[in-house]
């Protein structure tokens, strides 16, 4: 398994990944994501491949404040493996090495096994509530 950025070769299998863990909405185009993802931080785009499968994905991000993670993904044949931790501790490495102070992500309410799995990582649970604005829509 090699933990490695996104090339045009995984976008396919990377979208679709994300549609079946559940990580897409109507209103995030995750074509538009990547594209976005990739013109800013190539290489914080992650999959994890298994040679031309994706089993996994994470997209990281780093404003000179702190870091993001998002669309964690591993494919459900694939669970178990701990793929999410390597992926998770590759994005991790990466702002590191970029001077990211601390990292931070998003979980939707009530998706305990997830939260579940980030307190293994040692994340710790915050107490901010997120606001947001779309100022852009995918449409």
């Amino acid at each position: 398994m090699e933990i490695r950025p996104l090339t045009d070769a995984d976008v396919e299998q990377v979208v679709a990944l994300w549609e079946e863990a559940g990580l897409v909405r109507p209103w995030n185009d995750p074509w538009i994501d990547i594209r976005r993802a990739r013109a800013v931080w190539p290489e914080l785009l992650l999959v994890a491949a298994d040679r031309d499968f994706v089993a996994g994905s994470v997209m990281a991000g780093y404003d000179g404040h702190r870091g993001w993670l998002y669309y964690l993904a591993t494919a459900p044949e694939r669970r178990g493996e701990g793929i999410g931790r390597r992926l998770v501790g590759e994005a991790e490495s990466r702002l590191i090495s970029l001077g990211c102070p601390k990292v931070m992500l998003m979980v939707r309410a009530g998706n305990d096994p997830v939260l579940e799995f980030y307190d293994a990582l040692d994340y710790v649970r915050e107490t901010s509530l997120l606001t947001g604005k779309r100022l852009i829509p995918d449409d």
